[in-house]
């Protein structure tokens, strides 16, 4: 026991500690999340027994090593949804280290209490698209998202946001486009909304992006924001409104720049500044290059509101910096710097001050 969160043992795991269902009567989640001890000696061929038993179980499993890893627990994390570690996992993709372990494993579970639904979906589609094609892997955030729209977690915090009025028309054209021979300049133009990415924005991004798409002579793409801000993410004055989910899904995936920015993304550049948060990361992760101002910030916040990233994060994100510290993002809602982001891979260069 630490805290208030119970360890298991790789052990433990191995004499059925994940085999019993996870809903309980009446469909209540049963210890939906699970912490393992990896600090704990184990033989390889326990760790791929152990692996084995986590792959197969519907439950959430969470590493904790203090230890330096060796072979057998680096190939025991791989099968795990993350690992929080010390200063000695910094330079393990599966691993997240920190500074406090205990304390960062009594918060990252408990956000996970606080929306089970979403970040046991957030678990599952990362497995399923770990592998899959990108528009495939699409389909599958997208059609997650629409279920998650429907959960007691995300009308929870639809009321305690409270009503809004849908956002003005842009005062301006929300996205400038400027053609220089080769290159092709795309703005975000909404610095009245920090860029957020809704309906106008999102829709005049596309029409950047299909112009690139449609014309070969277009040899490279700058994407960048105006104003104190990349993007805010999606605007969450249009969150709840969707009338019909299927169309949504529909909208999401085939109206949406995801898709696009994958499918041009050799020849994409993206400058990003302030706050990237949600749609303001998940989108840019496509690019080839993602160049960031030293004072940036990225955050994923949709957990905490019931959601997965649906944007294409579940997809893009990922394929940069691996599903283990996408999840950690994804559930624990926290904000790390350009050089963490520089460090994992979600960034390619920082601007010199």
């Amino acid at each position: 026991m630490v805290g208030q969160i119970h360890l298991v043992s790789p052990s433990d795991i191995v004499d059925g500690a994940l085999d019993r269902p996870i809903l309980a009567d009446g469909g209540v989640l049963d210890d939906a999340v699970v912490v393992v001890d990896l600090d704990q000696p184990i033989s390889a061929v326990t760790a791929v027994a152990v692996a084995a038993k986590v792959v197969a179980s519907d439950r959430v499993v969470i590493g904790r090593a203090e230890k330096v890893p060796d072979a057998a627990c680096r190939s025991l994390a791989r099968a795990l949804d993350t690992t929080v570690a010390s200063h000695h996992g910094s330079g393990i993709r599966e691993f997240v280290s920190v500074e406090d372990l205990d304390t960062e494993l009594e918060v990252l579970v408990e956000c996970f209490t606080e929306n089970p639904y979403a970040s046991i979906v957030a678990s599952q589609v990362l497995r399923l698209s770990e592998n899959l094609p990108i528009q495939a892997a699409l389909d599958v955030e997208s059609l997650a998202y629409s279920t998650l729209l429907g959960t007691p977690d995300f009308r929870r915090w639809l009321d305690g946001r409270g009503p809004r009025p849908l956002p003005p028309p842009a005062p301006q054209e929300p996205v400038l486009i400027d053609r220089r021979e080769a290159l092709l300049h795309i703005t975000l133009n909404r610095p009245e909304r920090r860029n957020a990415y809704g309906a106008q924005v999102r829709d005049g991004l596309v029409a950047a992006l299909q112009l690139a798409s449609m014309d070969s002579s277009i040899e490279k793409v700058l994407l960048d924001g105006a104003g104190p801000s990349f993007s805010a993410g999606g605007d969450l004055d249009e969150f709840g409104t969707t009338p019909d989910l299927a169309i949504a899904h529909l909208i999401r995936t085939r109206a949406g720049a995801a898709r696009l920015m994958a499918r041009l993304a050799d020849r994409i550049e993206v400058h990003v500044h302030g706050s990237c948060v949600g749609a303001g990361i998940e989108v840019p992760a496509f690019a080839r290059t993602i160049k960031a101002h030293p004072c940036t910030v990225f955050r994923l916040p949709e957990i905490g509101m019931g959601l997965i990233p649906g944007a294409g994060g579940t997809v893009s994100i990922p394929r940069r910096i691996g599903r283990w510290r996408a999840y950690h993002l994804f559930v624990s809602g926290a904000a790390i710097n350009a050089g963490r982001a520089l460090e994992w891979g979600l960034i390619d260069l920082i601007e010199e001050r």
